[in-house]
């Protein structure tokens, strides 16, 4: 089956909107090369901390070829996740992509109907897609994609919807034609995010030393308590963190999801600090089996209440 890129380009876009993408752009397969740099520098400074993952598979991080042989094209998708409800006064702070069904079912089925798309109407292809659980250094895509800059908080920013969405990618051997990379930066003098980070995880504009990010400290940690050192900065955050993101200006044009599966789950709405370290294990396993927050368990949940009930000044009511 022949194609001609512009149109198989235009195609594949219009099928990723209508399964639910918000926004998609393309790049050429090529070796990162500068950010191969940047990466080996971040790792050299250790702020990787125990996500040992980033160290592996350096080269698949850097050169997409190494991940699908033959590979010519990186598709880079996203997909909002702003919620257009609160979490209760009570309820301890839980990050707002963890408030409905874990985003990887979500979107890899929507990578694999876009992918059956492509072989149907398209080509045959040898394509792969990835959602942060492969070596992706999914912002570089995305900015090398035209969908916008990554900001002082590392975090990739759209004028028009903010940062709160998720970032896929397709990597494919069909020749497309790339779109222009996105060449400012839009944060200009603002520091908000680095001024409230309470850890003070961003060491410096765009550069995150994860060991400190609360993120970091109530997901990926396997130690059996928070660090000391971070006693009294963790202001209510239960499961990740949106400090940064809930500080930045250009958030203020984010607008609520219209993907039913980021429903947020009654629970992560309401229940206060109380009821969850009440809660039994079997129930936690029961009603966030699907959910991100079954990624540090029932101990890592338990740990970082502790944590908050201990060192922080607890959300009204708790």
């Amino acid at each position: 089956m022949t194609y001609e890129p512009q149109i198989a380009t235009d195609m594949i876009k219009e099928e990723a909107k209508r399964l639910g993408f918000d926004e998609i752009g393309v790049a050429d397969a090529v070796y990162l090369d500068e950010d191969a740099v940047r990466l080996q520098q971040w790792l050299d400074k250790g702020y990787q901390g125990e996500m040992s993952y980033m160290e592996r598979n350096f080269d698949l991080r850097t050169d997409p070829r190494k991940l699908v042989p033959g590979a010519k094209s990186v598709i880079t998708l996203s997909l909002n996740y702003f919620p257009a409800e609160r979490q209760h006064a009570d309820a301890p702070k839980i990050a707002k992509y963890a408030w409905g069904l874990d985003y990887h079912y979500v979107i890899k089925e929507k990578l694999k109907q876009l992918i059956a798309y492509i072989k149907e109407n398209i080509s045959t292809v040898d394509g792969r897609g990835f959602v942060d659980s492969a070596p992706v250094l999914e912002r570089s895509w995305a900015v090398r994609s035209g969908l916008g800059w990554v900001g002082k908080n590392g975090n990739l920013i759209t004028k028009h919807s903010g940062s709160f969405f998720f970032i896929a990618t397709l990597i494919t051997d069909l020749q497309l034609v790339p779109d222009a990379p996105f060449a400012t930066d839009h944060c200009g003098t603002c520091t908000r995010c680095i001024d409230e980070c309470p850890t003070k995880a961003i060491v410096a504009p765009g550069e995150i030393d994860g060991s400190k990010c609360i993120s970091y400290l109530t997901i990926e940690l396997k130690d059996e308590n928070i660090p000391g050192e971070f006693h009294g900065k963790m202001e209510g955050w239960m499961f990740g963190c949106d400090i940064c993101q809930d500080v930045c200006p250009w958030n203020r044009f984010s607008k609520p999801t219209k993907e039913d599966g980021f429903t947020p789950l009654p629970e992560v709405l309401n229940l206060s600090l109380q009821q969850w370290e009440e809660m039994t294990e079997d129930t936690f396993k029961k009603v966030f089996k699907n959910s991100p927050l079954s990624r540090p368990k029932y101990k890592g949940i338990q740990r970082n209440i502790k944590a908050i009930k201990s060192n922080d000044v607890l959300p009204s009511g708790s």
